[in-house]
């Protein structure tokens, strides 16, 4: 009887560490540039399986820009490239992680597609017709991440338990990365400093 106890109350024990999560959030500052917009803070490796978002995410082209800026993505998500204006527009990226894709040339109103397969690819968008245009998908491991406004503030909830390498992205300014590690449903604070 006594043996049954132990078992019920070992896998229950299992079952709560399971659901037990944290979140990790901070403030950043920024040296170098006007604020602390689009810095991308995420988990670098999570032991979990990653999901796939079923839905494709958009980058629309409009008033001659990417819009996002920056978007942080899950590997293996498609992106959707919109154009919203009313010139033509066409999408590319010189960067090997990305495969150089250039998706051609399109109107007002339709939309590529382009699937990233490559995890911690920094791939800068280009528009051929505009110069002048440019944006960067951040292709993640997880989905343990999160993108700054011009506050530089962040928050990652629902972070299992474990130790694992916090790290900070934006396309101009750097910060080092820190190590972090949830023991229990708590909010663990870790700050960055960025800069040229």
């Amino acid at each position: 009887m006594m043996n049954k106890f132990l078992i019920i109350l070992v896998i229950n024990l299992g079952m709560v560490a399971t659901v037990l999560a944290g979140e990790i959030s901070g403030e950043l500052k920024c040296r170098g540039v006007r604020d602390c917009s689009d810095v991308v803070v995420y988990i670098d490796k999570i032991n979990e399986d990653v999901e796939v978002p079923k839905e494709h995410v958009v980058m629309n082209q409009k008033n001659l820009k990417f819009i996002p800026h920056v978007l942080p993505i899950v590997v293996g998500t498609t992106v959707d490239y919109l154009n919203s204006d009313d010139v033509l527009h066409n999408v590319f990226s010189p960067d090997k992680c990305a495969e150089k894709f250039n998706l051609g040339t399109w109107s007002k109103g339709e939309t590529r597609s382009y699937t990233y397969n490559d995890i911690d690819c920094g791939a800068v968008m280009l528009c051929n017709v505009h110069p002048e245009m440019e944006a960067w998908i951040l292709v993640l491991q997880n989905k343990y991440f999160y993108k700054t406004d011009r506050d530089g503030k962040y928050v990652i909830k629902d972070v299992p338990q474990g130790k694992y390498e916090l790290k900070v992205w934006h396309e101009k300014i750097k910060g080092k990365s820190q190590e972090v590690e949830i023991t229990s449903d708590e909010t663990v604070i870790v700050n960055f400093k960025l800069k040229r």
